[in-house]
């Protein structure tokens, strides 16, 4: 009988054990764990960028993403510093450029690190208009950095 109860009771240690090793992995992958395939890298955004999607998607942004990623896409958001989270910078034309659409839709549906993984609870029409806010920020950032730095000093 004590045999039994030290069987159990080992195993059942075990198996907490290894819950929480994998709980650990998922909240902060090495970045060598963390690869997408190439199926979804060539993923082609099928929705075209308009006015009412980046509407929808500034909407899902504002309460699911701007904590972090900031309103403007410059990563300072109001939790970074609190969560201890390195947060890039969308404005700076190297931060997406390496990225396709496919790879931003990916990392929006399943998440990423200590971000959440909007999967099927964001349509994913909507996921690929958030793609498209993405790029919008980026692009306006980056517009308005280069015009900044062409404007001469008064």
């Amino acid at each position: 009988m004590k045999r039994s109860l030290l069987v159990v009771t080992v195993v059942l240690l075990a198996g907490l054990l290894a819950g929480r090793a994998g709980l650990r992995a998922q909240d902060n992958p090495k970045a060598d764990d963390y690869k997408i395939s190439d199926a979804d890298v060539a993923r082609v955004n099928p929705v075209k960028s308009s006015p009412e999607g980046l509407a929808e998607a500034r909407k899902v942004f504002g309460y699911d993403c701007e904590m972090c990623h900031g309103a403007k896409g410059d990563g300072k958001g109001e939790v970074v510093e609190s969560m201890k989270l390195t947060m890039r910078d969308w404005r700076e034309p190297t931060t997406l450029a390496k990225l396709s659409d496919g790879e931003i839709f990916y990392i929006i549906t399943k998440g990423k690190g200590k971000m959440m993984a909007e999967g099927e609870r964001v349509p994913e029409k909507l996921r690929w208009n958030l793609v498209n806010l993405v790029r919008a920020l980026a692009a306006k950032g980056g517009g308005e950095q280069k015009s900044a730095a062409a404007t001469p000093a008064p």
